[in-house]
């Protein structure tokens, strides 16, 4: 694998936490429009099992909640969430300045 495809990977598929706690900040989004969502944003589509286990993971550490949005499952980011992302933006910032 070439290391530009290595690092898209990397980046997307293989790190979903950023992108499914950015998409809960504004508003609740339903379990169903996560992987539609993720496309429509970022260019790329999720496996379906791998935003479930995301969804999971991420309820059960705190960083998002979930609730019933037009009669769905669904999330938003918490706080503890947010500070996160933050946390990932900030890494992400420096990471730049130095390459």
């Amino acid at each position: 694998m070439e290391p530009i495809n290595r690092f898209i990977e990397t980046t997307t598929r293989g790190n979903l936490w950023i992108y499914v706690l950015s998409l809960g900040i504004e508003r609740e989004i339903q379990d169903k429009e996560v992987s539609g969502l993720i496309f429509d944003k970022f260019g790329f589509l999720p496996s379906e099992l791998l935003i479930k286990t995301i969804l999971f993971r991420l309820k059960s550490q705190g960083y998002i909640k979930t609730e019933k949005y037009k009669g769905e499952k669904a999330f938003s980011t918490t706080d503890k969430g947010k500070e996160e992302l933050r946390k990932m933006k900030k890494f992400t910032e420096e990471l730049l300045q130095k390459l």
